[in-house]
């Protein structure tokens, strides 16, 4: 009775979750971006600068802007995490990526944007995404939805619906478990990369799982970029074969974590530990309570 219900129930899923995985639909979307236009190296997770009273400051993050180009940063995650996306209206993620793009592109500076477009609902992903490529953003950094907990084959309909709709914008997955309750698994990547195709890019893997490093590379190609969202590992990643670093640390020093980057990247273990050493106190301390509010705190001492 209740047990044959429940065997019944189990060899419908596992028939659906096999066929879904042995026979993925087709979809054959292709970026007009190439990974050329993505930077390895110190990408940083920018804050978002704002008014006692909660509105932006846009000043502020002009300046800002402006700083990490001088410093060496190699690209910009705006509007995510640290940004403070959520918090965020509509109009206003619209004039932080006009300001984004009158200081990057319009100036032709080589520093890659990537912009936060992930939320818990596709179609709102979509709207997000619209409006990053109208800035002219390289990259969508998408998260895995919060909260509710999808399986792998549900992340693989989350990340299609969204790719469909917007095929010319790259997408870079973003598993962070801590904050969303849901861990996307080296074979799920796999799977969505294969499945939605050339459109997937990268990841950004915030589980500070070193291990996790080289089976995401065989799986998905030398090709597919990988980022650390973890700054206390980030370099020990790289010299495993990541790309860089989405970094919270490079808010307060850009030019150091860019000199960590690149001799990380150029496997110079040496250098990345000598380099390292004097900012692994601040990786510590910039998490000394709930992101961003350190590293914010940070910034307004240093004016």
């Amino acid at each position: 009775s209740i047990m044959k219900s429940l065997a019944f129930l189990t060899s419908i899923v596992a028939t659906a979750n096999a066929f879904t995985f042995l026979h993925p639909p087709p979809l054959s979307l292709t970026s007009s971006t190439s990974l050329s236009a993505l930077n390895p190296g110190s990408t940083v997770a920018l804050t978002t600068p704002m008014l006692q009273n909660g509105s932006l400051d846009i000043p502020a993050y002009r300046k800002l802007l402006q700083w990490h180009v001088e410093s060496g940063t190699k690209g910009l995650c705006v509007l995510g995490t640290t940004g403070e996306a959520s918090t965020l209206s509509f109009e206003e993620r619209e004039e932080v990526l006009k300001v984004t793009k009158e200081e990057i592109k319009d100036k032709n500076h080589n520093v890659s944007i990537i912009v936060g477009t992930g939320t818990i609902n596709p179609s709102t992903c979509i709207k997000y995404s619209l409006q990053a490529l109208k800035y002219s953003a390289d990259a969508s950094l998408i998260v895995t939805p919060y909260y509710v907990k999808p399986t792998p084959t549900g992340l693989l309909s989350h990340y299609k619906k969204i790719a469909s709709a917007v095929p010319s914008l790259p997408i870079i997955l973003y598993n962070v478990p801590s904050r969303t309750g849901c861990d996307m698994l080296p074979s799920t990547v796999s799977m969505i990369k294969e499945v939605v195709g050339s459109v997937i890019i990268g990841i950004k893997e915030a589980t500070g799982d070193l291990a996790r490093v080289e089976p995401i590379k065989k799986m998905c190609g030398e090709d597919f970029m990988m980022w650390s969202g973890d700054d206390s590992t980030g370099s020990e990643f790289v010299l495993l074969g990541g790309d860089g670093v989405i970094s919270v640390t490079a808010n307060v020093a850009p030019k150091e974590m860019n000199v960590v980057m690149e001799a990380a990247l150029a496997k110079d273990r040496e250098k990345v530990e000598e380099e390292n050493e004097g900012l692994k106190g601040v990786h510590e301390e910039l998490f000394c309570q709930a992101n961003p509010i350190p590293v914010k705190w940070a910034l307004w001492k240093m004016g």
